[in-house]
């Protein structure tokens, strides 16, 4: 009798493993929807927030960009695909710690930036001089790379501006930026963090397109004539200037 109960309990009891299934997350447009990791899970809505972590040499298979981190954070599942979001970025400890020097100066920099999109992402920069600085040659190369970071974030949306961020013209443009104030030895966006996530879409912010047969609206923006119709120019009594009058086409 005991027996056939320790085996009826024994059924009782199901596998959990089983009932999951493999979930492939995959990294933003930005990232060319490359995969990141694989993941487990008996909901996809258990997936939702989930964060995970790679580096930019995992994705691009660069060896060179091994000392960059990504984060990123799952949003929608869509059948056995994760969509990310990208949350931030990091340099490994090691990597910053051979930048500096003796007889250097690592200027730290933190700007708070919009995006076209409505995005606000933080950056944090590090910039390390040939020799040694002033206090007030510091102050200058912030307040300078406060405002190319600002005005690089209000021209592009999060993804174009993250890609700019790290594949380094954004240093670069720092870099120039700052070279009639103290000639840097490099610079590096050292960390990111996505505080708020864009509002609004491109497409929003674009003109719409035309239907097929449209013509598109004038550059004017007068409205167009209606069909069978043409508009021509003729001088106005009262004000002496052109005035649009609509001709019908003769059929």
């Amino acid at each position: 009798m005991v027996k056939a109960r320790a085996r009826t309990s024994a059924k009782k009891v199901k596998d959990k493993w089983k009932s999951k299934q493999w979930y492939t997350l995959l990294a933003p447009n930005a990232f060319n929807k490359a995969p990141i990791a694989e993941t487990l899970s008996d909901d996809p809505e258990k997936l939702v927030g989930r964060v995970a972590t790679t580096t930019m040499q995992d994705l691009t298979g660069d060896f060179k960009l091994m000392h960059v981190k990504l984060d990123f954070q799952v949003a929608r599942v869509t059948g056995t695909n994760a969509d990310c979001i990208f949350t931030g970025h990091s340099l490994t400890s090691d990597y910053v710690r051979r930048l500096v020097r003796r007889n250097h100066t690592k200027i730290t920099i933190v700007c708070d930036a919009i995006t076209k999109d409505g995005a606000a992402i933080r950056v944090k920069p590090i910039a390390v001089t040939e020799h040694r600085s002033q206090s007030s040659q510091q102050t200058m190369v912030r307040k300078i790379a406060g405002e190319v970071i600002s005005a690089s974030a209000a021209e592009k949306s999060l993804g174009e501006f993250v890609k700019e961020m790290l594949d380094g013209r954004l240093s670069q443009k720092i870099l120039k930026a700052t070279k009639a104030i103290y000639p840097l030895r490099k610079i590096e966006m050292n960390k990111s963090e996505v505080r708020t996530a864009p509002t609004i879409t491109i497409d929003d912010l674009e003109p719409a397109a035309p239907a097929e047969g449209e013509a598109p609206p004038p550059a004017d923006g007068t409205a167009p004539a209606e069909n069978g119709a043409e508009t021509t120019e003729v001088p106005s009594e009262e004000e002496g200037g052109p005035e649009t009058v609509e001709v019908a086409k003769a059929e």
